[in-house]
């Protein structure tokens, strides 16, 4: 499976990320699980936007109080 590198970056670091931190929960590494398009992989990929609308959002609000302020 092909993703742009953010978003390769961000699910790689969503998959390290204590999310699958034992064998037992994500049967291999991320290299192998983005090759093999495990479920692990596609849940950390679609966690990865998820992510970044949340700490987005939470940015433009910083931006905004620190201008209204």
């Amino acid at each position: 499976m092909e993703h742009s590198p953010q978003l390769r970056a961000a699910a790689h670091a969503t998959y390290d990320a204590r999310c699958y931190p034992e064998e037992e929960w994500a049967p291999c590494g991320f290299e192998k699980a983005q090759r093999y398009g495990t479920v692990h992989y596609r849940q950390a990929v679609g966690a990865a936007p998820e992510a970044r609308s949340v700490l987005t959002a939470e940015q433009e609000r910083r931006l905004l109080l620190s201008i209204a302020l």
